[in-house]
């Protein structure tokens, strides 16, 4: 093949390949199929049903109307605690949420003022699903918390009742949903106390364990032991 042959099939495969390799790049708005990019959720500028509870909870002017100001305060809340959507909207799961904070502050260091949790079980592990704290009590005098929980969500309720620690794992994997769980104690068939990296008051909740802040899972670790008594009453709000 003389050099002008040569030029020109060498021309022709390049154009062969530029044509394919253009072939391949579409742009992402032509692909059928292909996701928009997410949009920035933007800040409501509705009034919520639950504006006067959640302006008066934040230190705000409670006037009951939303303003710039209101929803940029709510969402930093809820931004916080995972409350989604994040778009400063005083709804129910927020003042639920707020809600249960200003009864587990009532609780101040009398949570057992109402005599739920028995006092005749020495020392014992309460668990109150409704104000969502746990404290550990010797009869009537109170050895640790009030502390918050995050307990069963809707359909993964943790089950009342007297039960015991039947087993500790320090550092624990659950095979079921491939988390560590730390400090883990189990007292009912799967369910525990155990240490999580998520807010106590993060929506909408566990799949039964009563999940706890680490330090607080740490001290349960040391004045739990096997066999020792748990006592879970009453229903965590919005189940």
């Amino acid at each position: 093949m003389g050099d002008s042959k040569r030029a020109r099939a060498a021309r022709h495969a390049r154009t062969g390949i530029a044509v394919s390799l253009t072939a391949l790049v579409v742009p992402a708005a032509l692909t059928v199929g292909a996701a928009a990019p997410a949009a920035a959720a933007s800040c409501s500028t509705s009034t919520g049903p639950y504006q006067k509870q959640v302006e008066k909870f934040l230190g705000r002017k409670a006037d009951g109307r939303q303003s710039a100001a209101d929803c940029t305060a709510i969402r930093a809340f809820q931004g916080k605690h995972g409350i989604t959507p994040t778009i400063g909207y005083a709804g129910a799961i927020t003042w639920r949420t707020m809600d249960t904070m200003n009864k587990q502050k009532a609780a101040g260091k009398n949570p057992n003022a109402a005599g739920k949790c028995p006092v005749n079980k020495g020392r014992v592990a309460c668990v109150d699903l409704t104000r969502q704290l746990t404290w550990i009590q010797d009869g009537r005098k109170l050895k640790y918390g009030p502390v918050p929980i995050r307990s069963g969500r809707d359909g993964y309720e943790t089950r009342t009742g007297l039960k015991k620690v039947y087993q500790r794992s320090v550092n624990h994997w659950s095979t079921l949903y491939h988390v560590r769980m730390p400090y883990s104690q189990f007292f009912d068939g799967g369910i525990a106390f155990h240490s999580v990296g998520v807010s106590m008051w993060n929506p909408p909740g566990s799949h039964g364990c009563v999940n706890m802040r680490t330090a607080d899972a740490k001290q349960y670790w040391g004045l739990l032991k096997k066999g020792s008594n748990v006592f879970v009453y009453g229903r965590k709000p919005g189940t």
